[in-house]
């Protein structure tokens, strides 16, 4: 999946639809941050800069302050693929992020989705 145009559209123009998407199951952009840098190590500060200068999704992971160890026990299926089986590394950073905000959404318990 070298080259995949998703690679190239920015954090901040998919982390509004994050944020939509878990509010309008009664959740709040809090539970969105607080996933999002369970995985990434971002701070909440390293968050804000990161949709404020646009960065790519591609540039967003690979500046990740440190990817948590516990990622690899995510899975199960997001856009039809398993996440535990897809082997672009970067695609499967992804897709882990859309499922703990689909498991937000879904009402799951954040210790459950924290993998604690």
């Amino acid at each position: 999946m070298a080259g995949h145009r998703i690679f190239a559209t920015s954090f901040a123009s998919i982390y509004p639809l994050y944020v939509t998407k878990v509010e309008r199951k009664s959740h709040t952009r809090d539970e969105v941050d607080e996933v999002i840098t369970w995985l990434t190590g971002y701070s909440d500060a390293g968050l804000r800069e990161a949709i404020d200068t646009g960065i790519d999704l591609e540039t967003f992971f690979a500046q990740a302050p440190a990817m948590n160890p516990n990622a690899t026990l995510i899975t199960g299926v997001i856009c039809g693929h398993r996440v535990e089986e897809i082997e672009d590394p970067l695609m499967q950073r992804i897709r882990y992020m859309d499922k703990l905000v689909d498991e937000v959404a879904r009402g799951k318990k954040m210790t459950s989705i924290l993998r604690s």
